[in-house]
């Protein structure tokens, strides 16, 4: 009231004062209606925001996965576990591209598929890819060596076996298991653990005979990693794959780790005496070169294996490992045979300390034969498989 008898009315909202309550009233309306439209596009605004972090969200999970998705399947194809065939479909394909390429006579071709058809119904190896002799070879070639070897201490005679059109780029691991089954068949000691295996086992066929040692009960957890399945396939095998095997057959073996490098810049000099007491044990002497009856040692590293066959002690106390290694072809292998007084084709051999730098190492080694009773303590003991690590 201004006191002249006019009733003021206040906006309750912004302090406006009016003199008719109807002008009042339509004006706190008009407050009201733009709170409410504020309040609206607000939450419009919120929900659109949430959208869009949500569709944002979704689309990186689906590149995320995707990428997860084609990182395992170059896992898959590297490891060889893509369903893309195993040795015989590689064995056909590969000799298909040589024709197509002219290095392969269609002749050749058809000959060459029947023999390898019938070396995988029978399970055995065919040969074409086997050097013999090399070990007797390299005895010989020490005895006459003068130079800087103080010591040499080779293997029980060895075959090499390198990587064919059927195994290339995946079947170092099954090449090496038949290096070191060569030499385990020329022990009378293994007779009896090998008398259903009196010839090289095809690579099918080593693979079949993992399958088996699976479902034995051999390393659950490694098998799982296979889907419990190798033939067929282009899966890459290691040293407990190796182990398994060898186990099966009741041959006594076990795996070293070297897991970390022990000496400078990267490198493994525990490996290198390791191997030598290997030789060395029952082999002492003062012989320069001493030809042992110790197996050849499966030598395991990521994404590559080879066979140490002998070491090396030179006049200066350094150690060197010799490898066999299934990249080597059967060509360069046969120099080895004929070798030189100047050695040079052992280049293809000789490994020192300062040539393994890979980060980790495992070696499977073999020591003697099992009984029934230690066979299945070993196939018991599998089932949380670890191996020995050197610190």
């Amino acid at each position: 009231d201004r006191g002249n008898g006019e009733q003021l009315y206040e906006c309750p909202m912004c302090s406006l004062t009016c003199t008719d309550i109807q002008i009042l009233e339509e004006h706190v309306d008009l407050h009201l209606e733009e709170q409410s439209f504020s309040e609206g596009g607000s939450m419009r605004d919120l929900e659109l925001a949430q959208r869009l972090q949500t569709e944002e969200d979704k689309q990186q999970r689906s590149e995320e996965e995707k990428r997860e998705r084609e990182e395992f399947k170059k896992l898959q194809r590297r490891y060889g576990l893509d369903n893309s065939g195993g040795y015989k479909q590689q064995f056909l394909k590969n000799m298909e591209r040589e024709v197509d390429r002219g290095r392969m006579q269609p002749f050749e071709y058809h000959k060459r598929k029947a023999d390898m058809m019938e070396c995988l119904a029978f399970g055995i190896d065919d040969g074409k890819t086997k050097t013999s002799g090399v070990i007797e070879a390299l005895c010989k070639y020490y005895q006459n060596e003068n130079k800087d070897v103080r010591h040499v201490w080779l293997s029980a005679g060895v075959d090499h076996f390198h990587s064919s059109l059927g195994d290339r780029g995946w079947g170092c691991g099954y090449r090496n298991f038949q290096m070191l089954l060569s030499s385990l068949l020329q022990n009378s000691l293994y007779n009896d653990c090998l008398r259903d295996t009196t010839l090289i086992p095809s690579i099918p066929k080593i693979q079949s005979m993992i399958e088996d040692a699976w479902r034995e009960g051999f390393d659950p957890h490694g098998a799982s990693h296979f889907s419990n399945r190798l033939h067929g396939s282009k899966a890459w095998i290691g040293a407990c794959e190796i182990y398994s095997l060898l186990t099966s057959l009741r041959i006594k073996c076990q795996i070293i780790d070297f897991h970390k490098p022990t000496g400078p810049v990267g490198t493994h000099p525990r490996l290198f005496e390791w191997v030598l007491r290997y030789y060395t044990t029952d082999n002492e002497g003062g012989a320069k070169v001493v030809c042992t009856s110790k197996p050849p040692i499966y030598l395991q590293h990521q994404g590559h294996s080879r066979t140490v066959v002998g070491i090396e002690e030179k006049k200066n106390k350094t150690l060197c490992l010799l490898l066999f290694d299934p990249g080597c072809p059967s060509q360069e292998m046969q120099k080895l045979l004929k070798q030189t007084s100047d050695g040079t084709s052992l280049k293809l051999l000789r490994k020192f300390v300062g040539s393994l730098k890979e980060k980790q190492y495992q070696i499977v080694a073999v020591d003697g034969v099992l009984s029934l009773e230690e066979k299945a303590a070993c196939c018991h003991a599998s089932k949380v498989l670890t191996s020995e690590k050197i610190p």
